[in-house]
Parts: structure tokens; C-alpha cells; sequence
């Protein structure tokens, strides 16, 4: 069954970020995913993820300057220092917080310069980050992102980020399939889950339209739920959504999802 973990980086964000596991774990949930860690040292995350008895599932590889508008470096090729840098910065991270899975999100294509140069410096890059995860024995994910959110994000569909992985051909690189993207970008979403089952290492929810909780637009997400039960899905489902009020006065959805699979908390 699928086991459903707190984005702490959309979920509680009223709070600092050393709060946020706490309210989760009140929350009900025993796993969490966190966009950035990088924010506070590894030991106080982990202190906090001891005392509240959660683990972590997830969290990305630097993405440049969030703030400023980047969302990743890894296909930009002036930034490939930058970004192994990174990669090692995760990897110490991920050891300290138990961790098993990165991602790693392309960014937007840079300006002037031909899509196979920005291709083939996002393949080359997974694979160094690839071999340097599977080193430390972990998996390394990539996330199409839609782009009505973020105009000239370079990995935009499910086809173009499996067609990357093949090229890539590493055996720890999988799909991180954010269900909003890909109702954005592409629909087909059982179909989609079905197909590449053995390819997904992670999935992550919110509706649409305003990225809000499920159920509080056009997805169905009874259907999809029980759809990731029926194929077998054994990973995980992050909550990245924003909360339409409070997360806790939005959790209705989630009990009732829990209910409908019999999935653990």
C-alpha cells in the first residue's frame, strides 16, 4: 500500500522549518519529504526526525537560486561545478538523515543555446550524479515539471524524461511522477502510473486547478488512489500541495484516502 509523507516544505510552512516535524508527526504522519534541507545542519534534522519518530524519504539535490527564480542547474551547461558540488553536498545530507532517494530537477532552459548542448549536459550530469549515488547506495529521481508554472522548465513531459533515463542508463535513475505536473502537461495519468510502473520510484500529489489538496479540484484522486493499489505501487506519495487554509483543517482528504486503501500512516 502506498504510504503518504508530509511535504515540509509546502506542508506547515507557517512554522520554521525545525517545527514543521513536529506538527507533522501530530498530524498523523510517520514520513516526510523535504524540497531543501540545506536550510538548517543535518544533525538538527535528524535530532528532529528522532524525536518525533518520523523518517525521511526525499529530498532534492541543490537547485541553484531558488529564491532568485532557478529551479535546478543541472541542464545549464556554465553551472556543471556548481552542480557536482551539489551533488556531493546531498549525498553527506542523505547519509546523515537516512535518506535514500534524490532528486534532481533540470531547470529552465538557458537562453541561446541549442536544446541538444542543454540535453546533453543535463544526460551528462545524471550520469556522474548517478554514479555518485549509486556509491553511496542510493537512487537518484528526475521530475517533470509543467510549463504553465514554470515557463522554459527543460524536463517537461514523462516521455522526454524517460527518453533522458534510456539515455542516461543508469540502473538506481528513476521517475518521479508529481501528478500535478503531469495533469498540466500531459494527462493520460493511469495509463501513465500502469505503463511505467517499474520505472517510478516516487509520486507526488495535488490537485488542479491551484495546486491545492486532492480532491479539491479536477483529479480524481479516489480513482487514482485505488488505481496505485490495483498495480501494485509499494512507494511512496508525497503531499506536496499547498494547503487551501491550514494543512490540518485540509487533512479531511487524507483520512478518507487512508480509509479507502487500508495504507498505514
Amino acid at each position: 500500500m502506498p504510504r503518504f509523507a508530509a511535504n515540509l516544505s509546502m506542508l506547515f510552512t507557517e512554522v520554521p522549518l525545525l517545527e514543521r516535524f513536529e506538527r507533522a508527526a501530530r498530524s498523523g504522519f510517520s514520513t516526510v519529504e523535504l524540497q531543501f534541507p540545506y536550510e538548517a545542519p543535518a544533525l538538527s534534522i535528524r535530532d528532529r526526525l528522532v524525536a518525533n519518530r518520523l523518517t525521511m524519504v526525499l529530498h532534492n539535490l541543490p537547485a541553484g537560486n531558488w529564491a532568485g527564480g532557478e529551479r535546478g542547474i543541472a541542464c545549464l551547461p556554465d553551472r556543471v561545478e556548481e552542480f557536482r558540488a551539489g551533488v556531493s553536498q546531498a549525498i553527506a545530507y542523505a547519509t546523515t538523515l537516512g535518506v535514500k532517494q534524490l532528486n534532481c530537477l533540470a531547470g529552465k532552459a538557458p537562453a541561446g543555446v541549442a536544446d541538444a548542448v542543454v540535453r546533453q549536459t543535463f544526460v551528462d550530469n545524471l550520469k556522474f550524479a548517478a554514479a555518485a549515488l549509486k556509491e553511496a547506495g542510493l537512487n537518484l529521481l528526475i521530475e517533470p515539471v509543467n510549463n504553465f508554472d514554470v515557463p522554459g522548465f527543460w524536463l517537461s513531459n514523462s516521455t522526454l524524461a524517460l527518453s533522458v533515463m534510456d539515455e542516461v542508463g543508469a540502473d538506481n535513475l528513476f521517475l518521479q511522477y508529481d501528478v500535478y505536473h503531469a495533469q498540466r502537461s500531459e494527462g493520460e495519468l493511469g495509463a501513465t502510473l500502469s505503463k511505467h510502473l517499474a520505472r517510478i520510484g516516487h509520486i507526488q500529489v495535488a490537485d488542479n486547478p491551484g495546486r491545492n489538496e486532492p480532491g479539491t479540484g479536477e483529479i480524481n484522486y479516489g480513482f487514482l488512489f485505488e488505481h496505485l493499489v490495483k498495480i501494485g505501487y509499494k512507494g511512496h506519495v508525497g503531499c506536496e500541495y499547498k494547503p487551501a487554509t491550514t494543512t490540518e483543517a485540509g487533512l479531511a482528504w487524507l483520512e478518507k484516502a487512508r480509509r479507502q486503501l487500508r495504507a498505514p500512516t
